[in-house]
């Protein structure tokens, strides 16, 4: 049997000046240049239109038809033709905003519990290990329970993890201490030129080139992000270094990810759960060594004599809401590209600063706000000009793969 051939992940439609005829024009066999790899097989093959023949309908006018190639193996009797169905397009639109709306909200209510934790507590180190701690606990309890099948994993898959895990612990940490020293606006200002890191490591580290839109569009981000570090208020340069830090890391982390998720049958929960176990076991010998034991009491002490118990449920909700709104992002992942993530990431930073300049009273100067208004402009310019080039890109990657099919009606 040859397996189904899936040229794109929805419908796809074609129209223009070259089309000459009212159905498939595929090319001789005979036609065909040899390549350095061959494949062949002596079964036909057979193109199918989704909607079956509609040759008793035809229409005056030009539509767009959707089809997908492929390939089926005919036994001696009968011919068969194996139909792929398409996943709807609107579906998947659908889907992907839910996965980002979610994500949003609750990177909003993680980011108010972990800075009242950091206000009352400043151990950022601690911070983020009882953060991945949590999550791992919960999933592990998810596991042992079978609300969620455990994933099947062997040796290769956690090799291939380990440098996420890596990317992943360096950029929680420094975003953490970033958070303990500055504002929490001030940090997602900053954060919000995850974009301009991304295109500049797949520039000179992946050799990967993008056209002169794409550069452009970074100039107001980074431009944005200068004015309002020069603007801040309480700038303090470790908080910025962190965030700086924190973009180049979760970049390679987002890389890293859908690298290693290709060809892997662990679904986004699980590879984040995954994620957050090794990264526990990386980042706890670091935050011992870091601030111990000794700090951590002394802080505790302190933390709930100025506070009160609240500062309990303050620890346990930054805990759970970072492990949540993580694990749906990775769930969005499993759907998007890395570049697509990166700008869903900055986008939902607009919400981020918003609520907690309302909810922490941060006090903001008008070029402080007009610094990021500039680079949140930026992010959506850059969103909008990765949209149009992946539109391009899409139909010149398919015509390359099967430039002589064309379909009138």
């Amino acid at each position: 049997m040859i397996p189904a051939v899936k040229l794109s992940p929805g419908p796809v439609s074609f129209c223009g000046t070259n089309l000459r005829s009212k159905s498939a024009l595929v090319p001789s066999a005979f036609s065909l240049k040899p390549s350095k790899f061959v494949v062949s097989s002596l079964r036909p093959l057979y193109l199918a239109p989704l909607d079956g023949p509609r040759t008793a309908e035809q229409k005056p006018r030009r539509q767009p038809l959707e089809f997908k190639c492929s390939a089926s193996a005919a036994d001696d009797k009968e011919s068969k033709t194996e139909v792929v169905p398409v996943r709807s397009e609107a579906a998947q639109k659908l889907k992907i905003s839910v996965y980002f709306a979610t994500w949003w909200a609750l990177n909003v209510i993680f980011n108010i519990y972990n800075k009242k934790v950091l206000n009352a507590f400043p151990y950022p180190w601690l911070t983020s290990t009882l953060s991945l701690a949590c999550g791992s606990a919960m999933m592990l309890v998810s596991w042992a329970t079978r609300l969620v099948e455990a994933p099947k994993t062997d040796i290769d898959f956690w090799k291939v993890l380990f440098p996420v895990a890596v990317a992943h612990t360096i950029g929680h940490v420094a975003a953490t201490v970033s958070m303990s020293k500055v504002a929490v606006s001030f940090t997602h200002i900053i954060k919000s030129a995850e974009p301009a890191f991304s295109v500049l490591v797949s520039r000179f580290l992946l050799g990967e080139t993008f056209p002169v839109p794409v550069y452009l569009s970074l100039l107001p981000i980074i431009g944005g992000c200068a004015l309002a570090a020069v603007t801040e208020l309480n700038f303090n340069m470790v908080g910025f270094m962190g965030a700086m830090i924190s973009n180049l890391a979760f970049v390679f982390r987002n890389i890293f990810s859908k690298k290693g998720m290709k060809g892997k049958s662990v679904s986004g929960m699980n590879y984040y759960a995954c994620l957050s176990i090794m990264s526990l076991v990386i980042l706890t010998p670091f935050a011992i060594a870091m601030e111990g034991p000794q700090m951590w009491a002394a802080g505790w002490q302190k933390a709930l004599a100025e506070v009160g118990p609240n500062v309990i449920w303050w620890v346990a909700a930054q805990s759970v809401f970072y492990h949540l709104y993580n694990q749906v992002s990775y769930m969005s992942l499993d759907e998007i590209s890395p570049l697509t993530f990166s700008i869903g990431n900055t986008m939902k930073r607009i919400s981020v600063i918003v609520s907690s300049i309302i909810i922490f009273h941060t006090p903001v100067r008008p070029v402080n706000a007009l610094g990021a208004a500039i680079a949140i402009l930026g992010t959506f310019l850059y969103s909008q000009v990765i949209l149009l080039l992946n539109i391009s890109l899409d139909m010149l990657v398919y015509r390359s793969v099967c430039p002589q099919v064309w379909f009138r009606t």
